[in-house]
């Protein structure tokens, strides 16, 4: 039997995702969470095969969580769930160790697919990830002096949070978010939120 993992905040969501899952007779959905932190503790005592992962999570992200299963080190393959279509995303997710990356709006048609694909350690990748990420290689290059963190940070600042929503997705004290924000404007020469806003659009951080 295949253990599944499941972690996203939206309970309708995880419904679904086992829904479409448990077709397949010799899979088993062992656990669920609705926070990163949640999901990184049942990874650690269940062992899943495949854990499913959200990327914009409370506490941590699904790309952080990734990142210390592989840290740990746990034999779980990671897919990293969202609703964004965004190339700097699926990078963001293969560097930290997760083998699939999948929107959404894809799952109903490809979702199994994916799980198949991990359950024999093969990357998995929809078209339009591909595609994602090769249009997305001009804008990395004007990334590259910003960390992952500092990247996630501008982009939560673009899609309207505060420093205190942010360092509650991301686990942080507001002190270390306006500093991760603070780096990244004078790194990018911007001395405004607009500014912040206008590079993540043009990076493709965030949807125009």
């Amino acid at each position: 039997m295949k253990r599944i993992l499941i972690a996203d905040d939206h309970e309708a969501v995880r419904w679904g995702l086992r829904a479409v899952l448990e077709q397949r007779a010799d899979w088993e959905v062992v656990a669920e969470a609705n926070d990163g932190s949640k999901a990184l503790t049942a990874a650690i005592e269940r062992r899943p095969h495949v854990a499913i992962l959200d990327f914009s999570m409370p506490r941590m992200t699904g790309v952080e969580v990734a990142r210390r299963i592989r840290d740990f080190p746990l034999q779980t393959e990671v897919l990293i769930f969202t609703v964004h279509k965004s190339g700097l995303l699926a990078q963001q997710a293969f560097e930290a160790g997760a083998r699939a990356f999948l929107a959404k709006s894809d799952a109903n048609r490809l979702l199994l697919a994916a799980v198949d694909a991990l359950l024999v350690h093969k990357r998995f990748c929809s078209e339009n990830c591909r595609n994602e990420l090769d249009n997305g290689g001009d804008a990395a290059d004007g990334r590259r002096g910003l960390t992952p963190r500092e990247q996630l940070v501008v982009k939560l600042v673009a899609e309207g949070y505060s420093n205190k929503g942010i360092s509650a997705i991301l686990n942080l004290s507001v002190k270390t978010t306006e500093a991760h924000r603070a780096a990244a404007m004078r790194k990018l020469e911007v001395n405004s939120t607009a500014g912040l806003v206008r590079y993540a659009v043009r990076s493709q951080l965030v949807e125009a």
